[in-house]
């Protein structure tokens, strides 16, 4: 049972909520300290939106939905963060889409592997891969190890939250990476094919029901929203909003 901090009256009890959530994930060995550092740091990119999912997020999460159904082989790849804060929600879409689920982190715990996917099954996931031999060539960090049935397989990569180095070298091996980054400047905003700022708790629900929507659809309208879709255009409007929002909030 999870102690929150803070009484849902709180003004920011959803955030305080999720900062809970995070830090007793650190407790039972699934997420890492440094993982509350880079959920920090996604916050602060929250503020700048106004912690509201936005057009241009809804232009991703729809062009993502599309693409996971176009996919031959999609491979959800889940991280501490991840499996603490959207447990339920990731093993759905795995199921909608027919992706593998794949646990890939970057401070190497061969512990810390096993326990995440303890907990994706508890919440009812099938098959939950862990890092093998296989590799990703281009970096050094613990993330190169990957199973050969999961990404070194897969035409097609969800990759939510921050990691530069993973979303360059699966790019360069011909793959195309979905990111969900509420930091339109990082590595991984820049170099994924399709990048959605916004908040991940908020980016699966819609997800879900995007790609339900989207699930009976012919590959041709799938193709086509795929093909239209501007990673630089929505990262463009991004930054913009960012900087109308905030010459609003200095002139007030």
């Amino acid at each position: 049972m999870i102690k929150i901090s803070a009484p849902k009256s709180h003004p920011r009890f959803l955030s305080l909520y999720y900062r809970d959530l995070l830090a007793e994930g650190v407790r039972i060995g699934i997420t890492s300290l440094q993982g509350l550092t880079a959920h920090g740091r996604g916050e602060t990119f929250d503020y700048l939106i106004g912690e509201k999912t936005l057009l241009f997020a809804k232009s991703s999460i729809k062009a993502t939905a599309a693409l996971l159904l176009l996919a031959r082989y999609p491979v959800l790849s889940v991280n501490g963060n991840t499996a603490i804060l959207v447990p339920k929600e990731f093993i759905k879409l795995s199921n909608l889409v027919g992706a593998q689920i794949e646990v890939n982190i970057f401070h190497a715990s061969k512990e810390r592997e096993r326990k995440i996917k303890a907990h994706l099954e508890k919440f009812g996931a099938g098959r939950v891969l862990l890092p093998g031999k296989a590799r990703i060539s281009g970096i050094e960090s613990n993330r190169w190890m990957i199973s050969s049935i999961g990404q070194k397989k897969a035409d097609v990569v969800f990759v939510p939250l921050e990691d530069g180095d993973r979303t360059q070298a699966l790019t360069a091996m011909g793959k195309k990476v979905i990111t969900v980054d509420l930091n339109p400047l990082s590595r991984t905003a820049q170099t994924a094919t399709i990048t959605i700022v916004d908040n991940i708790v908020r980016v699966m629900p819609l997800l879900i029901k995007k790609a339900d929507d989207l699930k009976n659809s012919p590959p041709e309208k799938l193709l086509q929203i795929v093909e239209r879709y501007d990673n630089k255009k929505i990262l463009s409007e991004a930054l913009n909003f960012i900087n109308r929002r905030l010459h609003i909030l200095a002139r007030r």
